[in-house]
């Protein structure tokens, strides 16, 4: 089992940066693919980004490709999103998931932190 907390979220304007961080317990953290996902109000919960246990590998949301970042730090037992370029519909609750296989559908995975607002101004 592990827990994940995140943390970094915040209020931006468009065209901003912003970096959310996930740090999990347990000392299997590189076992599991990590995964970020967000929710808007009012709107499912979608895929933003996956990242491998490795790291090797990336997976990202169509609309996010090219100005977000995953990135995961397996001794720190930490994964990151980077948000460049930021829009305001990217305003969301984020957060990350961990799951022994790669998937873009939330119900795949097993563990979830407790999510960080994100809010993009225009």
């Amino acid at each position: 089992q592990v827990q994940l907390v995140e943390s970094g979220g915040g209020l931006v304007q468009a065209g901003g940066s912003l970096s959310v961080s996930c740090a999990a317990s347990g000392r299997t953290f590189s076992s599991y693919v990590m995964g970020w996902f967000r929710q808007a109000p009012g709107k499912e919960r979608e895929f933003v980004a996956a990242i491998t246990r490795s790291g090797g590998n990336t997976y990202y949301l169509d609309s996010v490709k090219g100005r977000f970042t995953i990135s995961r730090d397996n001794a720190k037992n930490t994964v990151y999103l980077q948000m460049n370029s930021l829009k305001p519909e990217d305003t969301a609750v984020y957060y990350c998931a961990a799951n022994w296989r790669l998937s873009r559908d939330p119900t795949d995975y097993d563990y979830w932190g407790q999510g960080t607002q994100v809010t993009v101004s225009s």
